[in-house]
């Protein structure tokens, strides 16, 4: 690999390959469109690090500001469709519907799953590829040819409006569906319902989407939140994070991750997902999209591009051509009265795209984005001699708007204060700046998460994702108009296949959890190509990722865990002992490497091979590539395949918990297996038989890749490798540092750790009547987010310091954990009480330290200011005190609290007291 540029060059060389993308107008739909994104949500949200740069927010204290946030946006999307409860966004549209799918079979249990043939392709693809592994027969039908009478139909989804652009009613379908005991799945369009009758109220169980119009660009693809709600009996069966409301210590209503969080970690394969991955930065995007708008704002928007479509159909009409629909929202199918041929060519001297049918006909969907200029042009490509205001003029009234029939919406919507109140700029920056200031992120302090990676999100990288080259391209424009992107593409290959040993990528999968599915299903469809079906037995290491066991079973593959030696490598005996057991089924091993215990196995190759030599495969999880990079590879070590997080050792930006981005790279003999998509032809080589489409988008979240592209080129191969070592290097400083007031809980066999390493807590338990989640709670005060907490081993800290950190914040960190080591001490010695002391108290808010009553056994001042280096003028504040989450779970409420939460602090005193 060359050796690093620096940044101006890179930005430059950056730009260069970005010009040679050419940003047409697309018309082309298929749930992607054009959007106006306010520049006031760019600047102070996708383009602030404050947002950008902080975790999934596990620690509800430190993240009141981004789950109110997502807590909007699941009350936003519940308002507009109808439904109930929503979650807080999933990947894409694509693979939220295969997430409906998989909610009906575990619901009923039936094997049998209905798809309206007019859903989006790449919708019908993904789900079918998720039905190929976990036993769910898929029906490609028309709603009147569906039979539910033999009671094996699990789920049905539709699109509305469909994919040509049709509105139908659907009423007759659910109530066949639902009196069989089906479930009824339906794929829609947020801004079509701000005008059209919601599916919750026609008795849709699921509803599912792309919010990607509501102020996302269209990123040739992604990254985009995809929404996802479900009426109440199923919300508990529901996939993905959910935000919901508790209460904190003081009695206050506050906001925190409920249900489902990180439930694969425990549940392991009978998790209802695998999903670790929100779109969490792209849903806050869109909730402030819909503030800042409102329903009026929405029902304004949603009516100019109706009325847009109106006025092109009736042109349409006119110039001799005939409408496949009568009634739609912005879409148009279109039997040409002319050549096709010669409006693809007139289209293309406006530099305007369409979707183009196999049976001649052309589709046109319009957005918001839309002027009289764009319309004259469409007109004109069609032939049509009139412009559009003289046929807007000529249109009678009977020809204006959805009719007043089963389809018009007639309920209110976006009704909450929140939804009311910031209709200026100047009110919705001052909001967003309201909750920024409530969330930790890496502006503040080091985020020391094990097995996250939270690294330096440069400035530099991220400079591109706002460019226009990248932003305002529909993901399935012919090619040779995103040559920019193709090019970035096969270097950012080139440079991870360098990087990795491998010898083939897609970055298809947009999220880690779903690498891992890719990698599993890739090594199934090679296994089944052999006519090796019954190879089905993965083996999974206890010190494995947490994703690994749900993503197997996702696979369609049985589980065998193996334990680890008091050395937290993998127990070679146990190993041996169940290849063999299983050696006829054996299909994977998913190792993580280092392990997810903070080791390197020193016996890797040797377990590869033993695989191997069995007939199976080895999957190696790529989640902890940054003590990698530069030292080792894994297709030297002999693992078959890897997803790799870019979100992590790449430096994409977690986001508030999303985007990911989990490209998975093989060796050759896996690359045939690779994704493939319907709607574009991606270079697979001859012997091709792909394993089916993984994601909406053919490239997944492309407008992120820039990103890892821009910090490889910026590091070269040397500094690569100095990072892996610095990070290795740094890990173990800590490590050393904190080893006489912690037990470090593994090492490898010289006593070294990896990239990072577990702190044992157990024992406080029993001494001082101390947790894990304590020391959590009580390192906020220190203005530090606190490591991943009770995982992989449960009443454990798992500290990951990363590279990008100097040794002074490392130096600070230990302080503070040393400082926390002697406040267990004075609890063991009889020194403090073992209810009442700052670590069972913390985190203590300003409010609590500023009171006028302060009856606690130890000074405010210890409280807030337990450090020298923890200073007024710098402290950094937990909004709220600890939350109850026994609480939360038994009062589950999942949009924003009622009016009253809203009154005077006054009226809030008088409650609690109350």
């Amino acid at each position: 690999m060359d050796d690093h540029v620096c940044e101006n060059e890179i930005l430059e060389t950056l730009h260069n390959i970005a010009s040679k993308n050419k940003i047409w107008r697309s018309y082309i739909g298929m749930g992607y469109y054009n959007c106006s994104v306010p520049q006031a949500i760019v600047r102070n949200l996708l383009e602030n690090a404050g947002w950008v740069t902080q975790y999934t927010p596990y620690q509800a204290e430190i993240s009141q500001g981004r789950l109110e946030s997502l807590l909007n946006y699941q009350t936003m999307v519940c308002d507009i469709t109808g439904m109930d409860v929503a979650n807080a966004s999933l990947l894409d549209e694509g693979t939220a519907a295969a997430e409906a799918m998989q909610l009906c079979h575990r619901h009923n249990k039936r094997s049998k799953f209905y798809v309206d043939v007019r859903c989006h392709p790449q919708t019908i693809a993904v789900v079918q590829t998720r039905a190929n592994y976990t036993g769910v027969v898929i029906e490609q039908k028309l709603p009147h040819e569906m039979d539910f009478g033999g009671k094996d139909v699990s789920g049905v989804l539709f699109q509305y409006p469909d994919t040509e652009g049709k509105v139908e009613d659907f009423t007759e379908l659910v109530d066949r569906a639902h009196q069989n005991g089906t479930l009824v799945c339906c794929a829609t369009d947020l801004l079509a319902l701000c005008i059209l009758r919601p599916p919750g109220e026609f008795g849709v169980d699921v509803a599912l989407g792309s919010s990607q119009r509501f102020g996302v660009p269209l990123y040739y693809g992604g990254p985009h939140a995809a929404f996802f709600a479900v009426k109440e009996n199923l919300v508990r069966m529901m996939p993905g994070r959910m935000v919901g409301v508790t209460r904190d210590a003081n009695g206050k209503e506050v906001y925190r991750l409920a249900l489902q969080t990180r439930e694969q970690h425990i549940r392991r394969d009978k998790a209802t997902s695998n999903i670790c991955t929100a779109q969490a930065l792209l849903a806050n995007m869109a909730a402030m999209y819909g503030i800042y708008h409102g329903s009026t704002g929405l029902k304004h928007i949603a009516k100019r591009v109706h009325n847009a479509t109106l006025v092109l159909a009736e042109g349409l009409k006119r110039a001799g051509h005939t409408l496949q629909h009568d009634l739609f929202f912005d879409t148009v199918k279109i039997q040409c009265g002319c050549a096709v041929k010669e409006v693809f060519d007139r289209a293309g001297q406006r530099q305007i795209n369409f979707r183009g049918y196999s049976d001649g006909t052309i589709g046109v969907s319009l957005d918001e984005t839309v002027t009289e200029r764009d319309l004259d042009d469409l007109l004109w490509i069609f032939g049509c001699e009139s412009s559009s205001e003289l046929v807007a003029e000529s249109m009678g009234e009977e020809t204006r708007g959805i009719p007043s029939t089963a389809f018009k919406r007639t309920s209110k919507f976006l009704t909450h204060q929140v939804f009311n109140s910031y209709h200026s700029e100047t009110n919705i920056v001052r909001y967003m700046k309201r909750l920024e200031n409530k969330d930790i992120s890496l502006v503040h302090s080091m985020i020391p998460l094990g097995s996250c990676t939270m690294k330096l999100n440069s400035s530099s990288e991220l400079t591109p994702i706002t460019w226009k080259e990248f932003a305002n391209i529909h993901p399935f424009v012919p090619l040779d108009q995103a040559q920019g992107y193709q090019q970035l593409f096969r270097e950012l290959e080139r440079d991870l296949c360098e990087i990795t040993g491998y010898d083939k990528i897609s970055f298809q999968p947009n999220s880690g959890a779903q690498g891992e599915y890719a990698g599993l299903a890739a090594i199934k469809a090679y296994l089944n190509a052999k006519g090796e079906h019954l190879r089905n037995v993965c083996l999974i290491p206890k010190s494995a990722h947490g994703t690994n066991p749900a993503s197997a079973h996702m696979a369609g593959m049985k589980i065998q865990p193996i334990e680890v030696d008091k050395n937290g490598s993998i127990d070679s005996v146990h190993l041996k002992a169940m290849v063999e057991k299983h050696k006829d089924k054996l299909a994977a091993i998913m190792i993580t490497y280092p392990s997810t215990n903070g080791v390197f196995e020193e016996e890797i190759s040797d377990v590869c091979d033993l695989i191997h030599q069995h007939g199976g495969q080895v999957y190696l999880d790529g989640a902890n590539m940054n003590a990698q990079v530069g030292l080792c590879r894994p297709g030297d070590y002999g693992s078959d395949v890897s997803h790799l997080n870019l979100h992590k050792t790449f430096c994409i930006p977690h986001g508030g918990g999303g985007p990911g981005m989990g490209p998975i790279g093989v060796k050759t003999h896996l690359a045939p297996y690779l994704p493939t998509h319907p709607v574009v032809a991606l270079q697979l080589n001859e012997s091709a038989c792909p394993l089916g489409t993984i994601s909406a988008a053919p490239w997944g979240s492309s407008a992120i890749l820039p990103i890892s592209w821009a910090y490889i080129k910026m590091m070269g191969g040397k500094g690569l490798k100095r990072a892996s070592e610095i990070a290795i290097l740094n890990a173990n400083y800590m490590a050393k540092r904190l080893e006489k007031h912690y037990k470090v809980l593994f090492r490898g066999a010289r006593g070294y750790v990896a990239h990072e390493f577990i702190l044992d807590a157990r024992p406080f338990k029993k001494t001082a009547n101390v947790e894990a989640v304590d020391v959590a709670k009580r390192l906020q005060d220190y203005g530090f987010h606190a490591p991943t907490m009770s995982w992989p081993v449960p009443g454990t800290l798992m500290i990951e310091p990363t590279e990008s950190e100097d040794k002074a914040e490392l130096d600070r960190f230990c302080d503070a954990m040393i400082n926390i080591r002697q406040e267990i001490a004075d609890i063991e010695e009889g020194r403090m009480d073992s209810m009442v002391n700052p670590l069972k108290m913390s985190p203590h808010t300003l409010t609590c330290v500023t009171s006028p009553n302060w009856d606690r056994p130890y000074s405010r001042e210890v409280a807030a200011f337990p450090l020298p280096f923890v200073k007024p003028e710098s402290k950094f504040w937990p909004t709220i005190a600890r939350i109850d989450d026994i609480y939360g779970d038994q009062h589950l409420v999942c949009t924003c609290p009622p009016m009253e939460v809203y009154e005077s602090p006054f009226s809030e005193q008088k409650r609690a007291s109350s």
